[in-house]
């Protein structure tokens, strides 16, 4: 994709489709590999809201304010998404999370994670580097290690 305007990784992990689907849109599933606490209603602009910090003040818990944009189960999910704090001006606007899940083999499915709608600007920049890392290094990493080794232990997550 053109650089700073989407961000695309993948991984494969193994389960089945049906699994992975519930791993990204139940409570229970998020909490496994993505956030310590979530508030999810499986509905077309219903909330997706995941806390990192589910004890901070409201607003900055994390991705407070998303919305599901679209729900093909066990397919597709797509939902708005924010910046972190530290990035004020962006994080007021949304940009757009399109997760893609193919099986690939019995019991291995395919995630597919687009992420754009980045604007320009300095701050713009920050967040789509953020967002490089974030999600290729950290979220896909830890919903492969959740299939392979059980959920995060939120107190001393990998690396």
């Amino acid at each position: 994709m053109n650089k700073n305007h989407g961000i695309h990784c993948e991984t494969e992990v193994p389960a089945p489709i049906e699994s992975v689907w519930k791993a990204w849109t139940t409570e229970e599933g998020i909490t496994s590999f993505f956030a310590p606490a979530c508030h999810i209603n499986l509905r077309v602009d219903g909330p997706y809201e995941i806390y990192f910090n589910p004890d901070a003040e409201p607003g900055m818990k994390g991705a407070e304010d998303i919305r599901l944009l679209a729900i093909e189960a066990p397919t597709m999910l797509s939902f708005t998404w924010s910046a972190p704090p530290h990035l004020p001006k962006v994080r007021k606007q949304r940009t757009h999370v399109l997760i893609r899940l193919r099986e690939t083999a019995e019991k291995t499915t395919r995630v597919s994670l687009t992420n754009d709608g980045y604007g320009t600007g300095q701050e713009w920049k920050e967040a789509f580097k953020y967002f490089q890392r974030a999600w290729g290094e950290i979220v896909l990493p830890r919903l492969r290690y959740y299939f392979d080794h059980g959920p995060i232990d939120w107190e001393n997550p990998p690396e």
